[in-house]
C-alpha cells in the first residue's frame, strides 16, 4: 500500500532532519576556528571571489592547491553573493550533510526496498559520524560525499533496471563527473562506480551506459581538464606533485584502508555474509569493487592533510546505502515488511509477550550501540585530541594570523610551512614553503636560497620539532628527510642573512614554531616587539599558553 507507506518514511524523513539538527547543536564545537589545512582553500575561494582568479598571491598566476575544485568554486559563488567565506563554507557542507543523510535513507527505502529500522539505523549512523565535524572544521568533505553518494544511487538504479532509460544512464555519468569536478580521485570513484555496474549487468547489458559514460567524460571532462591545463599550466593539481612524487606509498595504503575499516566496522560483517552463495557473491563483488579499490587509490599520495580519514569519509555513505540487500533473504529480519506496519505481521503474534520484549529490547539495544559507535569515531580526529566534541584546541597560528593582519596591504611577504591560518587570516603574500600551494617548490622538489631571494620575505617561519634548548642534530639520516631539510634550510636562510629571532613558540622544547623577522623595513621593530612579546600563541594539541624559547637563545 504505497499511499499508506509514504507518510510513514516522511515522518522518518523529517526525525532524520530535525535528529541531525538536535546532534550538530548539541554535540559539535561549531565555535573552532577553521583547522590549519582547511584555512588553505578559504583562501583561493576569496581570491576568486574577489575576483583574482585561483590564485595563492594576488597578483600572482593562478596555482591550482585547491584540490577540491568545485567546492572553492561553490564557496566563491556564494561569497560573491553577500555571504562570509566561514558561512559559505560551512553552509554548503552542514546542508551537504543533511542531504546525504537523506539520500542514503531514502536510497534504503526506495532502491533496496529495505525495511524502515535498517533504513533509519543507515540515516542515523551517518549523521552522528564525523560529517558534522568536518564542516565545524571548515573541510568540504561532506559536499564531495553528496556527490558519491548521488552517483552511486544512479548506478544502484542502473543495476536494478532491465532496460534503464537514457535520461538515468546520463544522470549516472554526469553525476560521475561532478564527482570527479569537486575531487581529482572522484574520477577514480565514479569509475569503479561503472566497473561495479558493468559486473552486475555484465558488458553486453551495460555497452550504452559505457558509451554515455566515455562520451561525457571525454567531451565535457576532457573540456575542463585542457581548461585547467591551459589555466594553470600543469595537468593534474599542485598539491599532487608534491605528494605524489616518491613513487608508491604504502603507509598511505594501509592508513587508507584502517581508516575505511574502522569507520564502516559494523557493517563488514553483512559484506562476508554476501558470499553464502553465488547470486549474493556477484553481488558483493561488485559492491565492494568501489569501496576496496577506493580506498586503495590512497597508496599514489601522501597521508598528510587527511583530518579524521576525510579521505575515506566518503565510502561510509556508499557502505550504508550497499549493506541492506546483503539480509534480503536472510530470515525473516532481512525482509522489506520486517516491523513494517503496513505489512502483514501474523509472525509477530507466533511469538510469546516475552519473547517479543526481549527481541525489542536487544534490537534497540544493537541499534542505539552501533549509533554510538559511529559518533564515537569523532573522537580519532586527531592524534592529539583531547574531547571527542572538539578535535583541536586554542590554535597560536589563528590568533598570530590576526595580528599580522594589521599590517595588510603593504607588501609584506612571510615564508612559511604552515600555509593554512596564519596566510589567510593575516592577508599577506604567503611562499609556502613546503609546496602544497607553489607551483615552483612542488615541482622542483624543494624550496631554494635563490627562490627566497626573489621575494626577501619579511618574516620566515616554520614548524619543526627543535628548540634554542635543543639544538637540531644534522646527521645525514636527519638531513635526508625532507621537512627537516626543508626547515634547515630555512633556518640556515634567516641567520646569514640578519634575520632577528623574535620567538620560538612551543609546548615543548621538541615541538615548536620559529619566527625570524628581517631587520631593515619600515614595521620590523614593532613586528619584532610584538611578536616576541606575543602572549595568546597557544599550542594547537593542548590548548596551553606556548612557551617562547627564543628567550633562552638571548641568554648569556
Amino acid at each position: 500500500m504505497p499511499s499508506k507507506k509514504l507518510p510513514l518514511d516522511l515522518f522518518v524523513t523529517i526525525f532524520l532532519i530535525a535528529f541531525t539538527l538536535f546532534y550538530a547543536a548539541r554535540y559539535v564545537d561549531f565555535s573552532i576556528p577553521p583547522f590549519e589545512d582547511a584555512a588553505m582553500l578559504m583562501r583561493y575561494a576569496q581570491h576568486l571571489a574577489e575576483g583574482h582568479g585561483i590564485v595563492w598571491n594576488i597578483g600572482e598566476p593562478p596555482v591550482d592547491g585547491a584540490t577540491d575544485f568545485l567546492f572553492m568554486a561553490a564557496s566563491a559563488a556564494l561569497i560573491k553573493l553577500g555571504f562570509t567565506v566561514g558561512q559559505s563554507v560551512r553552509g554548503i557542507g552542514f546542508v551537504s550533510h543533511l542531504l546525504t543523510v537523506l539520500i542514503v535513507y531514502w536510497t534504503n527505502r526506495r532502491v533496496n526496498h529495505a525495511n524502515i529500522p535498517f533504513s533509519l539505523l543507515s540515516g542515523l549512523y551517518l549523521a552522528v559520524g564525523t560529517g558534522l565535524s568536518y564542516v565545524a572544521a571548515y573541510f568540504g568533505t561532506p559536499f564531495f560525499a553528496l556527490a558519491a553518494a548521488s552517483t552511486w544511487t544512479l548506478g544502484l538504479l542502473l543495476i536494478q533496471k532491465e532496460n534503464p532509460p537514457f535520461s538515468l544512464t546520463l544522470a549516472f555519468a554526469l553525476s560521475g563527473l561532478v564527482t570527479g569536478l569537486i575531487r581529482p580521485e572522484g574520477v577514480i570513484l565514479a569509475s569503479l562506480m561503472l566497473l561495479a555496474v558493468i559486473v552486475m549487468r555484465g558488458w553486453k547489458n551495460s555497452i550504452s551506459i559505457i558509451i554515455t559514460f566515455g562520451v561525457t567524460f571525454l567531451l565535457l571532462g576532457g573540456a575542463y581538464f585542457l581548461w585547467r591545463w591551459n589555466y594553470f599550466g600543469y595537468p593534474l593539481p599542485n598539491p599532487f606533485y608534491k605528494k605524489g612524487d616518491s613513487g608508491l606509498h604504502w603507509d598511505s595504503f594501509y592508513n587508507s584502508l584502517s581508516n575505511a575499516l574502522r569507520m564502516c566496522l559494523p557493517f563488514v560483517f553483512v559484506f562476508i555474509l554476501g558470499f553464502r552463495s553465488r547470486e549474493t557473491s556477484t553481488r558483493t563483488i561488485a559492491y565492494l569493487i568501489p569501496l576496496l579499490g577506493f580506498a586503495s587509490a590512497f597508496i599514489l599520495i601522501s597521508d598528510e592533510m587527511n583530518f579524521g580519514a576525510r579521505f575515506q569519509y566518503t565510502l561510509v555513505p556508499l557502505v550504508l546505502m550497499s549493506w541492506t540487500p546483503f539480509l534480503s533473504s536472510v530470515g525473516r529480519v532481512g525482509s522489506s515488511d520486517f516491523l513494517d506496519p503496513y505489512r502483514d505481521q501474523s509472525w509477530l503474534n507466533q511469538l510469546s509477550g516475552r519473547e517479543r520484549g526481549a527481541y525489542f529490547v536487544a534490537g534497540v539495544a544493537l541499534f542505539a550501540s552501533l549509533v554510538y559507535y559511529s559518533s564515537y569515531q569523532n573522537c580519532f580526529l586527531t592524534y592529539f585530541q583531547q574531547t571527542c566534541d572538539r578535535p583541536y584546541e586554542r590554535d597560536g597560528r589563528y590568533e598570530m594570523g590576526k595580528l599580522l593582519a594589521e599590517y595588510r596591504g603593504k607588501g609584506y611577504v612571510i615564508a612559511t610551512t604552515e600555509a593554512g591560518l596564519i596566510p589567510y587570516y593575516s592577508g599577506w603574500t604567503a611562499i609556502d614553503t613546503w609546496g602544497l600551494n607553489d607551483q615552483f617548490i612542488a615541482h622542483n622538489g624543494e624550496i631554494t636560497a635563490e627562490y627566497l631571494d626573489k621575494y626577501k620575505p619579511h618574516i620566515i617561519m616554520f614548524h619543526d620539532y627543535y628548540s634554542p634548548l635543543v639544538p637540531p642534530r644534522l646527521t645525514d639520516v636527519n638531513l635526508s628527510q625532507r621537512w627537516f631539510s626543508m626547515t634547515i634550510m630555512l633556518k640556515t636562510y634567516a641567520e646569514e642573512n640578519g634575520y632577528v629571532l623574535a620567538a620560538v613558540f612551543g609546548d615543548s622544547p621538541y615541538d615548536t614554531n620559529y619566527f625570524y623577522v628581517r631587520p631593515d623595513f619600515e614595521d620590523s621593530k614593532k613586528l619584532i616587539g610584538q611578536i616576541s612579546g606575543f602572549k595568546d600563541y597557544y599550542w594547537f594539541t593542548t590548548g596551553k599558553r606556548a612557551i617562547n624559547y627564543a628567550e633562552y637563545d638571548r641568554r648569556p
